[in-house]
């Protein structure tokens, strides 16, 4: 009698057991891990074109590049060309979405271009790069568009007798993710 009430207690543990579920991510983007942006301030205001590539590693960083041409060197935006590694780490993340909200990146740029300097009408090519900070924040919608602004400043290394002693990184960014 023993053995059969045990073995009753037994198929009901069994029977009634559940499979404890997988913990999914929060996120509805997490197999998207790449973006791909283009600043529209400059591009409006301007001829100068630039696109960022960015990978989402986690929730809270990220890292990518951006490339800028300028397509009328005529015009007074002091670079022809820039190429722009860096890093974010996003903060206040509040779960729902990987890489989104409030961000600080760290940015190496190199860049080349023509800069007036020390108030004359001449104009020297430069080359030279810079490290720097920059502030952000991030928006994405459900179906994959990201919006992000972007304010930024570096310090230029070496070569500052021809080249600006400052960079300036910003823009409003308009791009997908995927």
């Amino acid at each position: 009698m023993k053995k059969i009430i045990l073995f009753f207690l037994l198929a009901g543990f069994i029977s009634f057991a559940q499979e404890i579920p997988k913990k999914e991510s929060n996120s509805k983007f997490f197999s998207k891990e790449q973006e791909l942006k283009f600043g529209t301030v400059k591009l409006l205001a301007g001829t100068v074109f630039e696109l960022t590539y960015e990978y989402i590693s986690s929730d809270e960083f990220t890292f990518g590049s951006s490339i800028l041409y300028n397509f009328d060197n005529q015009n007074d935006f002091p670079e022809d060309f820039s190429l722009t590694p860096f890093a974010r780490f996003y903060y206040a993340n509040n779960g729902d979405d990987d890489a989104e909200g409030f961000f600080i990146e760290g940015f190496f740029k190199y860049s080349a271009g023509r800069y007036v300097y020390n108030n004359s009408d001449v104009r020297d090519k430069y080359n030279a790069p810079s490290v720097g900070l920059s502030l952000g924040n991030k928006w994405v919608t459900d179906s994959g568009f990201v919006f992000e602004t972007l304010i930024g400043f570096g310090r230029t290394l070496g070569n500052t007798s021809v080249a600006p002693d400052t960079s300036v990184r910003g823009d409003l960014f308009v791009g997908y993710r995927f």
